[in-house]
């Protein structure tokens, strides 16, 4: 465990700095040495806050830097592919940011590119380590609410103006159910598999808005129901997650507190009880267990999103099994795919 992977980030906007750099120099093993931008103040807070990281000129500094071992994809989704496909037909080790890509095509042959190399290939999938999911996979494993029997998610914001920037611009990969959508549909996943058909309805509710700004997604289980939902138009907060069984039910409320200590500049290793929720919004289990009637509060489980880049630096030295599959970020965006078919046709589609 003491071999040094060198790093470099191609990309910091809000994923690179928020989501990545932080987290990549808290995690043991991971030594990250260059950064691709070409905004001036990106420029300012890599110098600033990374003195020993070096500001590349272009992509390609990275890319065919031999001492770089793992390159961070951390740009606009439409270019995911290319960077990605460029990385890793360089020899790299590559972790595309959430979407994968934009078409399952495309994250099809990166999957080839990635096999033919020998190289590994992960999504940043950073939210299966919330403290809430965390929290409600406990609630599952443990089968504390009995038969599972709908599963419902929601990722809810309230901006009713249009913010400058792709994310906000009709193109490929652009809207909410790439950007939120993909961590609601990967936790899902993640849980129970693919599903057997999937039904949604996608909308563009805010006005002047260009791209969807609001889903409902149902995946049918044989036995489940998966509801995942999100919108721009949520001013008072609704759930989290609820989940209902046939011995109990769980609510949760309220979000990890991670990313908002991220966007204020702190850092895990600097922060005793990082990733611990506050009290006021532990989820609450009403079930029954031995014919025990229980209702009350279930305190939180910590999350930690150097989770996700320890296990990147143990499997890569092969002494774990990667824990976010390049399938998965695959998966992720074929269900997509069916969703906006689904929305588009008003019917119901079979997974294929």
């Amino acid at each position: 465990m003491d071999k040094t992977i060198k790093v470099g980030i191609i990309g910091f906007g809000l994923a690179g700095k928020v989501f990545h750099a932080p987290i990549i120099e808290d995690v043991a093993g991971l030594e990250l040495t260059q950064i691709y931008t070409s905004n001036h103040e990106a420029i300012k807070h890599i110098n600033s806050t990374y003195p020993n990281v070096e500001v590349a000129s272009s992509p390609d500094d990275i890319i065919k830097d031999e001492e770089i071992h793992l390159i961070v994809v951390a740009t606009p989704n439409t270019t995911h592919f290319d960077y990605a496909k460029r990385s890793l037909l360089a020899g790299k080790d590559v972790v595309v940011d959430k979407p994968f890509t934009v078409t399952s095509q495309e994250a099809d042959e990166l999957i080839e590119v990635a096999k033919s190399k020998g190289k590994l290939l992960s999504i940043h999938q950073n939210r299966r380590w919330d403290s809430d999911f965390l929290t409600v996979k406990r609630i599952l494993s443990n089968k504390l609410l009995g038969n599972l029997v709908e599963y419902e998610a929601y990722y809810h914001r309230f901006r009713n103006r249009i913010k400058v920037g792709w994310r906000e611009e009709v193109k490929a990969g652009g809207g909410i159910l790439y950007d939120l959508g993909s961590h609601l549909i990967d936790q899902a996943l993640s849980l129970f598999g693919l599903p057997k058909d999937i039904f949604a309805d996608i909308r563009i509710q805010r006005e002047n808005a260009k791209v969807d700004d609001a889903f409902e997604i149902i995946l049918n289980y044989e036995k489940l129901k998966v509801v995942l939902k999100s919108g721009m138009l949520v001013k008072e907060p609704l759930p989290r997650f609820v989940l209902l069984g046939d011995k109990g039910s769980f609510i949760k409320y309220g979000l990890d507190p991670q990313e908002d200590l991220l966007k204020k500049g702190e850092f895990p290793h600097g922060t005793p009880e990082w990733g611990a929720e506050d009290e006021d919004i532990w989820g609450t289990l009403n079930t029954e267990i031995h014919d025990i009637k229980i209702r009350g509060k279930v305190e939180s489980e910590k999350g930690d999103y150097r989770e996700y880049y320890r296990n990147i630096y143990k499997a890569i030295n092969g002494l774990e099994d990667l824990k976010v599959k390049a399938q998965d970020g695959r998966n992720v965006i074929r269900i997509i795919e069916l969703a906006m078919e689904s929305s588009s046709s008003k019917r119901t589609v079979a997974f294929r």
